[in-house]
């Protein structure tokens, strides 16, 4: 086992870990020094046991609140997966039918010859007004 030395609320302390815990250990201990270091802070100097408890009581609120949202999360997740789940076990939606509406072809035909007749008679309306 490894001693290594931190720093908590201004104070150090040596600890024993295993090998290749090292950073893990530094890392817990930077999260409880800025606990310590703003307890610290608001209240002024404190006993090492005391600013130790509450730093870790603190630390202890945070991991909880952490815990509870993460819970929330997974249930959002859970709740999430079965929709998706739900929506694609469900059966295809029947293929809508589309009514087009189709122009007879004679009606093409009578429309044409109406347009055709219309024309000529405009034609003979403006011959006779030029003369």
């Amino acid at each position: 086992m490894a001693d290594q030395t931190i720093t908590i609320g201004h104070k150090e302390f040596t600890v024993a870990c295993q090998p290749g815990e090292e950073e893990y250990l530094r890392a817990a201990a930077e999260m409880l020094d800025a606990e310590a270091r703003t307890l610290l802070n608001q209240i002024g100097r404190v006993p090492a046991e005391r600013m130790l408890l509450m730093a870790g009581l603190m630390l202890a609120d945070k991991t909880a609140e952490s815990e509870d949202r993460l819970r929330a999360a997974q249930a959002e997740v859970a709740g999430l997966r079965d929709e998706i789940s739900r929506l694609h076990s469900r059966p295809e939606p029947a293929p809508r039918e589309v009514e087009v509406p189709v122009v007879p072809d004679t009606l093409t035909d009578s429309l044409s010859e109406l347009a055709a007749r219309a024309e000529s008679l405009a034609e003979d309306l403006e011959k006779r007004a030029r003369a």
